[in-house]
């Protein structure tokens, strides 16, 4: 018998699986839970053992320039991913914590491939009907984590980034959302646009003010998966915001 000192690290730290199932494996990361405005976003992925990606880390610990280059080799090297969001509408009406959990969901529900493993960053676990491990610090030590933290990521800074074309005042390319001194200033100034998360303190105490930007909808919630190179992406409707 093995003394628990020769264990390997992560599983003493982790406390996972005592046995992984044979097959496929995602690893299953989010960004974008702490932001006033813009949805939650979650990324699945399965890697491919024959095209290796160096580098793939936490992508908190990466610059921008990394992981952007990062993104696009795992969404060419990857066996399967998914990119999923839950929206505003969601994150105002269930929770940010369940949303997040949803947006998990989703973005497991799109892979192309059926994994028999779901490797989630964190302590929680989205309702899904595959197994699954929740690993905290998951996106630092697992590479198919650290991939779905950097699809996350990326793509959800691009949105900002559109968005502050469409309210350049607000400065979202900068903050991406998040409660700079910069953003709630330009809340006070502004009002709360239709992206601002309403049941987020900062955005309630604007909008009970009165303050209220007339800057159109919502964007629509997006769901982008592909498989061997071939990309797709999913407009979902309201019917669908809980699926």
């Amino acid at each position: 018998m093995r003394s628990r000192k020769s264990l390997p690290p992560p599983l003493l730290e982790q406390g996972c699986l005592p046995w992984h199932p044979p097959g496929l494996v995602a690893g299953v990361d989010e960004a974008g839970r702490g932001p006033l405005a813009g949805p939650v976003v979650a990324a699945a992925v399965i890697l491919d053992d024959l095209k290796p990606i160096a580098g793939l880390n936490d992508s908190k610990k990466l610059t921008a320039n990394r992981r952007e280059v990062l993104y696009d080799e795992i969404r060419a090297k990857a066996l399967c991913f998914c990119i999923a969001q839950a929206s505003v509408q969601e994150i105002d009406e269930i929770n940010i914590l369940q949303a997040t959990m949803l947006a998990m969901r989703r973005a497991v529900m799109g892979l192309r491939l059926k994994p028999v493993l779901v490797l989630v960053d964190g302590n929680q676990l989205p309702q899904i009907d595959v197994q699954a491990e929740a690993i905290v610090k998951g996106d630092a030590l697992v590479q198919a984590i650290s991939a779905a933290s950097i699809l996350a990521k990326v793509a959800r800074d691009r949105w900002c980034e559109r968005l502050d074309a469409q309210y350049p005042q607000y400065g979202f390319a900068a903050h991406k959302g998040y409660g700079t001194a910069a953003h709630l200033q330009a809340l006070h100034s502004h009002g709360a646009t239709a992206e601002h998360r309403r049941s987020f303190a900062p955005v309630a105490q604007v909008l009970q003010a009165g303050q209220v930007c007339a800057g159109g909808l919502a964007q629509p919630v997006v769901c982008e998966t592909g498989v061997s190179g071939v990309m797709s992406t999913l407009q979902m409707s309201q019917a669908s915001l809980y699926a």
